[in-house]
C-alpha cells in the first residue's frame, strides 16, 4: 500500500477566538503545539474551525496564518467547501494563493443536489486548481452523501481529487470505497471513534477533532495501526474512545474549545453564534473524561 502525503493523523483545527475576533496569538500556539506533538497535518478552517461563521476575509487570513505558522513542517489542508460552487471555487483559489497544500471540500449542503449535481460541483472546483482535493462526505450534516460511484467518476477524470474524508459512520461505505478506488486514493476517517474499524478496512488515518487536545496520542494510535500493531493501537483507542464520544456531547467544536481552554492551550473557549458555550453539566462530563484519559496516558511511551 502506498504512503499518501495526507495519510496519518490530521487535526481539524479549531479557530481560537477572543472578544468576537480571531485570536491569532492562540492560533500560533495551537499550530506549534500540534507540530511539536507529532501530528501529521493540519486542516485549517474546516467546519471544526467554524467556517460557517467566519467572514471570507477571516477565512483566508486564518489559512494564511496557519500556513505561516506551520512553516512547511506539516502539510496544511484548507477547508474551502461551500454549497455554492462559485464560492467554493473562490475560496479554493484564494487559499491556494496563500500557500495551502491541499483543499478539503464538503458536499454541497442544504441544496441537496442529485449525484450529477454533486459531480459537477466538485468537477468545477477541480478544474480551478491543480493542487490536491480531498472530498468530505458527512450526510448527517449535509443531507446528502458523496456516492462511491460519484467518487470513482471524479477520480477517473480529475487526478487532483486524491481522497475522501468519510464521516457517514458506515464501515460498508469505507469498504466499498477502498475496494472501488485505486490504491493511491486516500480514504480517511472523519469520526474519531471509528478510526480503528475504518483502518482495518483500508482507510489510512483520520481527520481528528480529539487531536486538538491530544495530538500525540491520536497520531501514535494511527501510526501503530498503519504499522500493523493492532494491539498497541487498540490500547490507545481504549483510552481515547470515551473522550472521543464526549467531544460530541454538544455541537462541534464547543467541547473541543472547552477542552483546549481548560488545558491552557487557548485563552478562551469562545464560539460564535449560533453556537453557544457548553452547559455546566456537560462541562463536568467532558472534564472528567479529559482527566481520565490524561491519567491513563501517563507513563506511556509513544
Amino acid at each position: 500500500m502506498s504512503k499518501h502525503i495526507f495519510s496519518g493523523a490530521l487535526t481539524a483545527l479549531i479557530t481560537p477566538m477572543s472578544h468576537g475576533e480571531v485570536d491569532y496569538g492562540d492560533l500560533k500556539k495551537l499550530v506549534e503545539y500540534q507540530v511539536s506533538e507529532g501530528i501529521d497535518g493540519i486542516v485549517s478552517v474546516g467546519t471544526t474551525g467554524e467556517s460557517p461563521t467566519l467572514t471570507h476575509e477571516e477565512h483566508i487570513e486564518v489559512i494564511a496564518r496557519t500556513v505561516e505558522y506551520a512553516a512547511g513542517r506539516v502539510p496544511v489542508v484548507a477547508g474551502t467547501g461551500s454549497n455554492s460552487t462559485s464560492e467554493a471555487i473562490h475560496l479554493t483559489k484564494e487559499a491556494e494563493k496563500v500557500g495551502a497544500d491541499a483543499f478539503l471540500l464538503v458536499a454541497p449542503y442544504y441544496n441537496k443536489p442529485n449525484q450529477e449535481g454533486v459531480y459537477r460541483h466538485f468537477a468545477a472546483v477541480a478544474e480551478a486548481t491543480q493542487k490536491p482535493i480531498i472530498l468530505y462526505s458527512i450526510p448527517g450534516r449535509c443531507g446528502i452523501e458523496i456516492a462511491t460511484e460519484t467518487v470513482k467518476r471524479l477520480r477517473e477524470n480529475y487526478k487532483n481529487i486524491v481522497g475522501i474524508k468519510e464521516a457517514g459512520g458506515s464501515c460498508d461505505k469505507v469498504q466499498k470505497l477502498v475496494n472501488t478506488l485505486d490504491e493511491d486514493f486516500l480514504v480517511t476517517s472523519g469520526d474519531d471513534s471509528l478510526v480503528l474499524p475504518f483502518m482495518t478496512l483500508g482507510a489510512r488515518g483520520v481527520i481528528s477533532v480529539v487531536s486538538n487536545y491530544l495530538p500525540r496520542a491520536v497520531a501514535a494510535m494511527v501510526a501503530k495501526m498503519a504499522a500493523g500493531d493492532y494491539l498497541g493501537a487498540k490500547a490507545l483507542n481504549d483510552i481515547l474512545i470515551d473522550l472521543s464520544k464526549k467531544f460530541f456531547i454538544e455541537p462541534n467544536p464547543v467541547p473541543a474549545k472547552f477542552a483546549c481552554a481548560r488545558a491552557g492551550l487557548i485563552s478562551s473557549e469562545e464560539v460564535r453564534l449560533p453556537l453557544v458555550e457548553m452547559s455546566d453539566a456537560n462541562r463536568q462530563i467532558v472534564a472528567e473524561a479529559m482527566d481520565a484519559a490524561r491519567q491513563k496516558l501517563e507513563g506511556i511511551k509513544f
